[in-house]
């Protein structure tokens, strides 16, 4: 269990504070999600990891062998690497809250771990995530504020499983929120918006 497991950046913020790990989508890396981190929480410490695994050239968090198609050993393993590299920066910061935002092949990433330790995030964005498996969660997500932000018409994670996901969460116990925007997989301002009242909602550990 490293903080370095992952090559990636970080934003300080406030002492004591929330940390908040964004995941980068396909193709991009550990600096396409820094700015919006910090717009959508402030006061938080940012913490983005690099996917490693390269497709391409492109860099992702797990490998697929076609769209939509994952290598489940590899989502295993990437999951458990994830998980040590959370825990890692969790336990040197010892944060109020901790906090997650993924999109895309980051926000599949990010409901793995999820689904791993439910424990291990207080609060999580998943925008336009693709989870093509049941999952299985190893515990109870009871208590998680979740929000998943989706397009109607797009191609890459079709509408049907979107409501799917958002099912198992609910059947978990996770207090879940949807956000719709009428595109496809790109990021609309609404999905900003929801996200920046989610985050700003979180209450701090204790409080």
């Amino acid at each position: 269990m490293s903080k370095d497991a992952h090559t990636y950046k970080t934003l300080p913020g406030s002492p004591d504070g929330s940390l908040l790990f964004v995941f980068h989508g396909t193709g991009a890396d550990e600096s396409q999600l820094l700015s919006l981190g910090r717009d959508l929480a402030p006061q938080a410490t940012i913490v983005s990891p690099r996917g490693d695994v390269s497709e391409h050239g492109a860099a992702r968090f797990f490998r697929r062998t076609g769209e939509g198609v994952y290598d489940m050993d590899d989502l295993a393993r990437a999951t458990d690497k994830m998980v040590g590299f959370v825990k890692a920066h969790v336990e040197a910061a010892k944060p109020s809250s901790v906090l997650g935002l993924g999109y895309s092949n980051g926000a599949n990433i990010l409901a793995s771990v999820m689904f791993a330790v439910p424990s291990l995030f207080d609060a999580a964005v998943l925008m336009h995530p693709l989870i093509p498996f049941e999952p299985e969660v190893k515990g109870s997500l009871a208590g998680r504020r979740i929000l998943v932000t989706a397009g109607k018409r797009d191609p890459i994670c079709p509408p049907n499983l979107t409501a799917r996901l958002e099912a198992y969460l609910r059947a978990d116990g996770a207090d879940v929120t949807v956000e719709w925007h009428d595109g496809g997989h790109e990021v609309q301002s609404n999905e900003i918006e929801a996200a920046q009242r989610f985050l700003s909602a979180t209450p701090a550990e204790g409080a």
